[in-house]
């Protein structure tokens, strides 16, 4: 005999359970949201080092961390991303809250990537295009206004500081640091080395003052 309404053990016991999966529900798609933090003056593999660290201390021990951003699980309390802005800015990074400074610093983290990283399959501007979205002349556009040159300047500008690098930091012949960089010869190497630096790698080399610029200061 039941009494009123009241449900019975059975119907009770069953929304107790469903109650129990809502919040295991709910709480799985907390972790499976992810908060993408973007980080302007991250430059090299060390940057990527250091801004892993940095999330680690604060709790974010599985970034997924790459030149330019942060993607973290779940999402971050106001007082926590203070937090990590304070510390990115005492370390020489920037969070970008501005979205237009986000897709500049976008560009720039890739135009990096591909200088350092020899030949490529397509031209610049597809590959920019390919890595970031969006069409090439906004992003020439915008990257111009922010960074005071052009995609294609800046570009070679790291060529040539991931040359000099070489030229310091090692005994290559100055054939290989072409291959490994993508000229099609030593010549143009040398004559684009010459554009920016103002004298040949060969002087460049034998100069034992000479120094190269840290990529953050480019």
């Amino acid at each position: 005999m039941t009494h009123g309404n009241k449900p019975s053990p059975a119907a009770a016991q069953r929304r107790r359970q469903s109650t129990v999966q809502e919040q295991a529900s709910a709480a799985e798609a907390t972790l499976r949201t992810h908060t993408t933090l973007h980080i302007g003056n991250m430059v090299c593999p060390r940057c990527i080092m250091a801004v892993r660290a940095l999330l680690a201390e604060e709790g974010f021990g599985q970034a997924h961390v790459e030149l330019g951003s942060a993607a973290v699980e779940g999402a971050i309390p106001p007082e926590k991303m203070d937090a990590i802005r304070r510390r990115l800015e005492a370390i020489g990074f920037s969070l970008i809250d501005d979205p237009r400074e986000s897709l500049a610093e976008r560009v720039r983290a890739a135009v990096i990537r591909l200088a350092r990283g020899g030949r490529m399959k397509r031209n610049l501007s597809e590959e920019i295009v390919r890595e970031v979205g969006h069409d090439y002349s906004s992003l020439s556009k915008l990257f111009s206004s922010r960074q005071g040159c052009t995609i294609e300047r800046y570009f070679i500008i790291q060529k040539i500081e991931r040359a000099k690098e070489l030229l310091l930091d090692s005994d290559m012949p100055l054939g290989e640091i072409a291959e490994m960089l993508g000229y099609s010869s030593t010549a143009y190497l040398s004559a684009q080395f010459k554009s920016i630096e103002g004298r040949t790698p060969t002087e460049f080399r034998r100069d034992g003052s000479a120094r190269r610029n840290t990529i953050d200061a480019i």
